[in-house]
Order: C-alpha cells, then structure tokens, then sequence
C-alpha cells in the first residue's frame, strides 16, 4: 500500500511541475490525458475560461461497442475519435499534457492517433 501511495505522490508532483509550464489557450488548448487501470480519457480544456472543449474516453460508444482488443489500440481509437470531434469544433493546433505519466504505450498511442486524425502539437 506504502509503494501506491509514493507513485500517486510522486504523479501530483510531476502534475504540478508540468502544469507550471503548459498552459491552454483559446487558440491553443490543453489536450490532457488520464489513465486508469482499465480506461483512458483525454479532454481538450481552455485554460483562460476553464472549459472543456471536446472530451473522450474509452468508454466511449464507438469505441466500448467496437470489437478491439487490447488498451493500446483503444487508446489510439481514443485519439483518433477526440481529433475528430476537435476538428469538427475548429480545434486545429492543441499543447500535450501527459498527466505526470511517461509517453510510453498508451499515452504515446492516443497521442499518434490524434496526430492521425489531424491535431497539430
């Protein structure tokens, strides 16, 4: 439990840490990435007002209905479907937040299918 505890602590550091530096703008906003054990979620937010502009997860219809196998590959479905909804809001240029995780695996792979589907970071 102690080791748990650590990780989750040493994640809000990195958050904070990282945070200091990225920021969303209205013409630039925060694609930010969050993953559990099972799903991930990313969410285009706009710092200046606080709003989130487009959100997806892997929860998502499209996505929990398809038959895909594995996290990685929802992931990039992930990324793929938030590009899409991005593009259709007039989204075009977005700033990445990891979320204190290493972009490695599924952040790394929803990161490529946003690039896919046309996000520019």
């Amino acid at each position: 439990m102690a080791r748990t505890v650590n990780s989750v602590i040493a994640r809000q550091k990195r958050i904070r840490r990282i945070r200091k530096n990225i920021s969303g703008t209205p013409e630039r906003p925060r694609l930010r990435v969050f993953k559990s054990t099972k799903h991930i979620y990313a969410q285009i937010i706009d710092d200046v007002t606080g709003h989130t502009l487009a959100a997806v997860s892997s929860l998502h219809k499209d996505i929990s209905g398809a038959d895909l196998k594995g996290k990685i590959v929802k992931a990039q479905k992930v990324g793929l479907l938030l590009a899409e909804i991005a593009k259709q809001k007039g989204i075009c240029k977005v700033v990445f937040d990891r979320g204190g995780y290493i972009y490695h695996g599924r952040v790394k792979s929803l990161s490529e299918g946003a690039r896919e589907g046309g996000l520019d970071f």
